[in-house]
């Protein structure tokens, strides 16, 4: 029997025909969609070597997760606060020690695995406008309550701080940039 890792990646996903709505207003259903596809795609990719945990809610996204060789976790609550506790407790529960959760819409993500040799307990990737997460590498064990939504990235500091974990951050443009807005299209080339 294989020795569990010591660090697991934990994605969540949702459906990706729904994903991407507020860039509606530049680019239709279908090519939102593939959009989303593609950038998990990418991110899966960034995870290797480490293992993966997708959580979600959709059939789709689940046979494509397994067929990517990931561990499926089904959302049994909606929203990205449950979901990346969900994820956590499933790479707790297999064994790994810390998790580092990712959006699933980085247009162009490098390797994740280095974030887990750098210092302090806490490492967050901010997005590009230093206001919401876009990677969080925690311990997989502890009291610690999930705050995306606007203004994650000081409330994951500040959460860390309660919790008296030492926080790092790093700034790295490949995470940092998500795709939200038109103008995240822009800024990664993709309009």
């Amino acid at each position: 029997m294989k020795a569990p890792a010591h660090t697991a990646v934990v994605v969540p996903i949702k459906s990706f025909e729904l994903a991407k709505g507020r860039l509606a207003e530049v680019l239709s259903a279908p090519a939102r969609a593939e959009l989303a596809k593609r950038c998990a795609e990418a991110v899966l990719r960034a995870a290797a070597p480490l293992p993966v945990f997708v959580v979600c809610d959709d059939e789709h996204v689940a046979s494509w997760a397994c067929a990517s060789g990931a561990t499926v976790v089904r959302a049994e609550r909606p929203g990205l606060n449950e979901a990346a506790a969900a994820g956590r407790a499933a790479a707790l529960d297999a064994g790994c020690q810390r998790v580092l959760i990712v959006h699933s819409d980085l247009p162009k993500p490098g390797p994740l695995a280095p974030l887990s040799n750098e210092p302090g307990d806490v490492v967050i990737v901010p997005d590009r406008h230093h206001d919401g997460t876009n990677a969080l590498l925690m311990p997989a064990q502890g009291d610690f309550t999930f705050q995306y939504g606007p203004g994650s990235f000081a409330a994951h500091r500040a959460e860390a701080a309660r919790r008296g974990w030492a926080v790092t951050v790093v700034a790295r443009p490949d995470l940092g940039l998500d795709l939200d807005t038109p103008d995240d299209l822009a800024a990664a080339g993709l309009a």
